[in-house]
């Protein structure tokens, strides 16, 4: 059994972040290639590997109000990826030609193998991005990841999750104290000059904020926290929609792509993997994408080989986030 973390205070009350919509009825997102209404359901093809994930396992420092994943101080439901098997995910990946490994989790660096990974990516010349939220599971790693980013440069970054502009909003999500913890390993990652980003999330409700004013409420704290960070740069300030699978939402057709003037190269599927190990299984399988680790629809086979077949739009998450959200993990 994979270790535990004793966790921050739990989120209490509602979370900002929930959904409100009527819930998913039971007809839509039932059949891989037709929607509820008979309609041809879109699919994705692999134009190419560009971003291989690891997802490190579920278990997280924290258990956050609205996490995707579930992850927690003791959901292992995936477990600890082990060094031994991404170094063959990590072969596989370079051979392909793929640019960028990123990490996810769960909290990467409870992960006893993360640093190991970490620098057999960087030393084989991909890009490394790790999702983190920057609190004491990394604060631990602080000489060597200094020294990663002394040999590797700006080829490491890592994404803080910061969920909102202000603390109480932050905590309402997150738990409290997790406001200042997770401020504090940003400051640390921007004084010691890291390549770093944010993660946030826009408020779903009818108050919603505009982007604009998001963008420019983080810029506001950064410039006071003296943090690098150009919060107009979609590329370093990532502001993602919010996801609920029993909520509903369109179904997204063959027809949707002209409607909507988008194309399938322009959704994370078509350009991204990830591994996952699941509990009580022997070996790391290879998914669709980040968010949707255990529909079986969605396991693409052992390999990278194998998981380059074509992915039906057939989950709640390839509407909302990718689709109608415009949004990608990836940097």
């Amino acid at each position: 059994m994979a270790p535990r973390s004793k966790s921050r205070s739990a989120p209490s009350g509602p979370s900002p972040f929930v959904v409100e919509a009527a819930p998913l009825p039971r007809e839509k997102f039932s059949d891989p290639n037709w929607t509820a209404k008979g309609e041809a359901r879109a699919s994705v093809a692999l134009i190419e590997l560009d971003t291989l994930w690891l997802n490190t396992g579920t278990l997280c420092n924290l258990a956050c109000a609205t996490c995707y994943i579930e992850s927690s101080p003791t959901n292992d439901a995936l477990v600890y990826l082990s060094a031994d098997h991404a170094s063959r995910f990590l072969d596989e990946a370079q051979a392909i030609g793929a640019r960028e490994i990123g990490f996810t989790g769960g909290e990467p660096f409870m992960n006893p193998d993360m640093l190991p990974m970490l620098e057999d990516t960087l030393a084989r010349g991909f890009e490394a991005l790790v999702l983190t939220n920057a609190m004491k599971p990394m604060r631990r790693h602080e000489a060597a990841l200094l020294d990663l980013r002394e040999r590797f440069g700006s080829k490491l970054t890592l994404r803080v999750s910061l969920d909102h502009h202000s603390r109480q909003v932050h905590e309402a999500e997150r738990g409290a104290r997790t406001w200042e913890p997770a401020m504090d390993g940003l400051r640390w990652l921007s004084v010691h000059e890291f390549s770093i980003a944010v993660a946030g999330r826009l408020l779903p409700r009818e108050e919603e904020e505009e982007e604009v004013e998001a963008r420019e409420a983080c810029a506001a704290l950064f410039d006071a926290e003296r943090i690098t960070i150009d919060a107009r740069d979609p590329a370093r300030l990532v502001l993602f929609p919010e996801m609920d699978a029993g909520k509903d939402i369109a179904e997204i057709t063959t027809a949707c792509w002209d409607i909507l003037g988008k194309s399938p190269a322009d959704i994370m599927c078509a350009t991204s993997r990830m591994v996952v190990h699941r509990k009580g299984e022997s070996a790391p399988r290879v998914v669709a994408c980040t968010l949707i680790p255990h529909d079986p629809g969605f396991d693409l086979g052992a390999t990278l080989d194998e998981a380059s077949g074509d992915v039906p739009l057939n989950h709640p998450h390839c509407a909302r986030f990718c689709v109608l959200g415009g949004a990608s993990c990836s940097a």
